[in-house]
């Protein structure tokens, strides 16, 4: 027989079940965004690494999540740290918050805005393999994960989003984490970038995407996710949340509006999807820290003119000579900045009080002293991230077995078979497989056109050839016959003729390791 269910009161006052429910829902929306932007960066990398950026971003959300419930939150999110740089291990494995509230959110549990807070760093460390792509060892990468958010994101988080850290008394306004998040992931990128040096063939070679529709989709559960990940930071189901999203969505559309009407323009008078999908990033980057704090139609100018910077952004890497190989600095890094300096601006405080919170407002409102503070906030937040995340990587990759790129041979492999023994398609033999069964294969591609510019992939609309192995460039030897064994003057001299024209007639292609 079941026993009679206790009716007690409510252990956690002041909880709200609607605003619980709406970021129950938008902590799932945060999460889809990470293999989200795995499909993303997949379809931008040549086929040989298109599932080592999907497994990557998959990655980063196992060891920060780890690194998040050891000591994570508790640096980032601290009640009881008066440190004005960095929490204290108070809540060292979550402990003392199943039964609390945290200042930030005080209508919802604290485990669910741990849980909330913890797919945003996932996310972030996630972002800066982009630049890495390619050419970045796997085990390396899981200790850079965890070091990193540690000493770079978690501080950041704190300067930003705690009462006592410095920027939050400053009074940045800093929404959904232009600094921690966009700012943060950009000019790590950056420092990856420089550590890790040029692919081979950087500046030779078209580094083109493989699959514009893994781009699209990928693009596309970024976007969605994103409405979690901007109108969720309210932690409450009002008005507030309302303009967040729509605000998100305004920003996304004029910006891959912008960016491919640009690149309309400059190259070939051809629509394309790949700069409307980079566009809709970036205009979603701007818009982060500024979403709960202006009107729907400033977030028109957001897009507009977010698109249009990034767009020549990208060029920064061709005349500064680094190779960022998926443009995480130009997208996210001059993104979150154009967002800060525009929310510095546009920030109304008629937004804001939608959901209770008081401010001065921006220039709009005639608060002039604002966008210096955000640029405050720009400065801390990129010099910290580049200088840390430079020392971070520069150190590592001293330590023989921590050393943070692969082998010429291996990058020209393709990490997909190097790093993790798997093909995303099925241009490759089995390795496993014994010798004698095996086909040639030459895995050199074919040679391209004229245009060897690496920036290409962004500043030509048109498809490209991927310099990767595919079937249509390989040449194959279907002569798997053992030679003939010598049969001695008795051997009928014809039988040797049929073999040389056989031979003659079928091209033999020399087997590379």
């Amino acid at each position: 027989m079941l026993g009679k269910r206790q009716t007690s009161t409510d252990p956690i006052p002041g909880l709200d079940t609607g605003d619980t429910a709406w970021v129950l829902a938008s902590t799932a929306l945060v999460f889809i965004m990470i293999p989200g932007l795995g499909y993303f960066y997949s379809g931008m990398v040549r086929s040989k690494n298109a599932v080592s950026l999907v497994l990557l971003c998959s990655l980063s959300m196992s060891i920060i999540a780890f690194q998040w419930v050891f000591w994570g939150y508790s640096l980032a999110f601290s009640k009881t740290a008066t440190s004005s740089v960095i929490g204290n291990v108070r809540y060292f494995l979550l402990l003392h918050i199943n039964d609390t509230t945290h200042p930030n959110a005080p209508t919802i549990p604290e485990t669910l805005f741990a849980m909330f807070q913890g797919l945003f760093a996932a996310l972030t460390g996630a972002l800066t393999i982009g630049a890495a792509a390619e050419r970045v060892r796997f085990m390396p990468t899981l200790v850079y994960f965890f070091i990193w958010t540690t000493l770079v994101y978690c501080p950041i988080a704190y300067w930003t989003w705690s009462a006592n850290g410095f920027l939050s008394k400053l009074g940045v306004y800093d929404f959904a984490g232009g600094t921690p998040v966009e700012i943060c992931s950009g000019f790590s990128a950056l420092a990856y970038a420089l550590v890790l040096g040029k692919r081979h063939g950087f500046g030779e070679e078209s580094f083109e995407p493989h699959n514009y529709l893994n781009i699209q989709l990928g693009a596309a559960l970024l976007w969605f996710g994103w409405f979690g990940f901007n109108s969720g930071s309210v932690v409450a189901a009002n008005g507030r949340a309302g303009v967040a999203i729509f605000d998100t969505h305004i920003a996304g559309a004029l910006a891959g509006l912008s960016w491919a009407l640009v690149a309309y323009i400059r190259y070939g008078r051809k629509f394309s999807s790949f700069h409307f999908c980079s566009g809709a990033v970036s205009g979603m980057v701007a818009i982060t820290p500024a979403a709960g704090f202006v009107a729907p139609w400033a977030a028109l100018v957001f897009g507009a003119v977010a698109g249009v910077v990034c767009h020549f952004a990208v060029e920064l890497k061709e005349k500064f000579g680094f190779d960022d190989a998926l443009d995480v600095f130009a997208v996210h890094g001059v993104g979150g900045m154009v967002g800060m300096l525009l929310t510095g601006i546009f920030a109304d405080k008629k937004i804001a009080i939608l959901s209770g919170q008081v401010i001065g407002g921006g220039w709009i409102n005639g608060r002039w002293k604002q966008l210096p503070i955000q640029m405050a906030a720009i400065a801390a937040g990129a010099l910290w991230s580049l200088i840390i995340s430079f020392l971070i990587l520069y150190i590592m990759n001293l330590i023989p077995f921590l050393e943070m790129r692969v082998h010429h041979e291996a990058e020209a492999t393709g990490l997909d078979l190097a790093e993790m023994g798997e093909a995303g398609y099925n241009y490759a033999p089995n390795p496993n497989q014994p010798p004698s069964t095996l086909l040639s294969y030459n895995f050199e591609p074919t040679p391209k056109d004229s245009d060897t510019n690496s920036n290409t992939r962004r500043s030509n609309s048109e498809p490209q050839q991927d310099p990767s192995p595919s079937l249509d460039g390989l040449q194959m030897n279907f002569n798997e016959k053992a030679p003939r064994p010598d049969t001695g003057p008795s051997e009928p001299p014809n039988q040797m003729d049929d073999e040389q024209k056989m031979s003659k007639a079928q091209p033999e292609i020399n087997e590379k390791p």
